[in-house]
């Protein structure tokens, strides 16, 4: 099918015919312009009463001297004279087929030009250019879907920005609130005093968890993933993480079912997929039913290794499946606090996949959502 595609994208057949006739035409017109000129000067020179003539009544010579000139002239040249005026009609042919053939690449050249100035008008081309004008606006298209992307990810950044200092200010206000209670009253009573202390805590932690998602905004597009390469235990690193998770999960009833034959080895950079494996557990923790099971799961394929995290709770709709892998988005889009991040996890985790040559999907359903990451094994 591919290869279809490119042989009707690369049709030069229109062109090809376009041009071989019209060299054709060029031919057979230089041999008729020869063979005449050939017939006219050499074979019928009869001009030279003419020639006299005019030489007589122009320049007031006599008949004698006028015959003279005729034949030292023009006589005796006539094969150099049609020589001369054969290569003058073919420089004039050769410079018209020169100029037929060059309006191709004025037209390409004019397409090119819509291209860097970003013209709104499609790109239209003779009909045997239609092969390039599909490819010149098919660039068009794809050129102006990027621009798209670029600003739309812009505007969620920026947007982002606003949101997050929002938050930044709900925390802080807290803080600096209890802390003057607290300052104002030595005396506090010692229940009091913890309850106070216990939440300045929360709000604290909440606020550095804010300014972190600060600096993975302006982080993102300014690092090169590089990977240092070794040989990944995945039951331990699965089960070690699943742990760290146990104070997010206890509160809201969750737990982490970790299903991962022993001895399952994955080669590949240990700490960036811990941080893929990190951003999907965040995800289906925060997007989770209270008092559901987590499953994560891993499994050989053929030459590859499958993890699957799946989590019961509202499906994600159709219509955001394709993009929650995007910088910025965010699913939640009321921004709630507890659950809503810079929008930068799942874009984070695919591309560190990616520079593993391998691949991240989701699938959603009412009964759970599944995230799947396959990796060279």
């Amino acid at each position: 099918m591919k290869s279809d595609r490119d042989k009707r994208n690369n049709d030069y057949t229109k062109l090809k015919r376009k041009v071989f006739f019209r060299v054709l035409l060029i031919v057979f017109a230089t041999i008729a312009t020869v063979i005449f000129l050939r017939d006219v000067i050499q074979d019928n020179f009869n001009i030279g009463e003419s020639i006299v003539e005019f030489l007589k009544n122009k320049f007031y010579l006599s008949e004698s001297d006028a015959v003279i000139i005729y034949r030292y002239i023009f006589l005796y040249n006539k094969e150099l004279i049609t020589l001369i005026v054969i290569i003058i009609l073919l420089i004039i042919l050769l410079r018209f087929s020169i100029s037929w053939f060059t309006k191709y690449f004025d037209e390409i050249g004019s397409g090119m030009d819509k291209l860097v100035e970003e013209s709104n008008d499609e790109i239209t081309l003779s009909p045997e250019l239609d092969f390039m004008e599909n490819k010149l606006n098919q660039i068009k298209n794809n050129l102006e879907k990027q621009k798209k992307a670029a600003l739309d990810a812009e505007q969620r950044k920026n947007d982002l920005v606003v949101y997050l200092a929002h938050d930044i200010k709900t925390p802080l206000t807290s803080v600096i609130g209890y802390l003057n209670l607290l300052d104002e009253a030595p005396d506090m009573p010692p229940e009091q005093k913890s309850k106070y202390v216990g939440i300045t805590l929360e709000k604290a932690y909440r606020l550095e968890e804010l300014i972190n998602e600060f600096f993975e905004i302006t982080r993102f597009n300014l690092q090169t993933i590089v990977l240092n390469k070794e040989k990944i235990n995945l039951l331990f690193m699965l089960q070690q993480m699943a742990d760290e998770f146990y104070p997010m999960l206890a509160p809201q009833g969750k737990q982490i079912s970790v299903n991962v034959p022993d001895g399952l080895t994955l080669w590949g950079d240990a700490d960036k997929l811990a941080r893929v494996f990190n951003n999907i557990l965040k995800n289906a923790i925060a997007y989770s039913d209270e008092n559901s099971v987590i499953d994560i799961s891993a499994w050989q394929q053929d030459e590859n290794i499958v993890i699957a995290f799946m989590n019961q709770g509202n499906p994600i709709p159709q219509t955001k499946i394709d993009t929650i892998f995007e910088k910025f988005y965010r699913l939640d889009a009321a921004r709630s606090s507890n659950t809503g991040g810079a929008g930068l996890g799942l874009a984070i985790a695919k591309e560190i996949v990616t520079a593993h040559d391998g691949t991240i999907s989701v699938e959603s359903n009412p009964e759970n959502t599944t995230f799947t990451v396959k990796l060279p094994s």
